[in-house]
């Protein structure tokens, strides 16, 4: 018996659905320790906060928002899934609907985030 990678849409969605979970993971823990830097070391959670606002430090948020807006959606679509089994069968179209929310929010969000990268680059 020869086993064969199908891949496709479901495929994706789980592999993005666990990089987007790790990332806001690694987030949290990072969170939890310059939150702890305020009382413990200020001056080190000062410079944390002055690399937050460089143009790094803001694509690291956007990445993050990104990653909570995937999340959430695709966690939405698992959840109308397994309420309502029937709608398995459109798996690939609820993707994309995803997909397509994603954008039409992430759009707008992404113009307002890079206007503060912009302007940490002095342009």
């Amino acid at each position: 018996m020869m086993v064969r990678y199908r891949g496709g849409e479901g495929m994706l969605a789980w592999a993005f659905h666990r990089i987007s979970g790790v990332a806001i993971f690694a987030f949290l823990v990072l969170h939890v320790i310059d939150i702890f830097l305020v009382g413990a070391a200020p001056d080190v959670y000062n410079t944390l906060l002055t690399f937050y606002a460089t143009p790094v430090g803001i694509v690291m948020e956007w990445l993050l928002g990104a990653a909570v807006l995937y999340h959430g959606l695709n966690g939405l679509r698992i959840v109308v899934m397994d309420f309502w089994p029937p709608l398995t069968r459109y798996h690939r179209q609820l993707w994309y609907l995803v997909w397509l929310l994603f954008l039409l929010i992430g759009i707008p969000v992404t113009t307002v985030i890079f206007g503060a990268f912009v302007r940490s680059l002095g342009l």
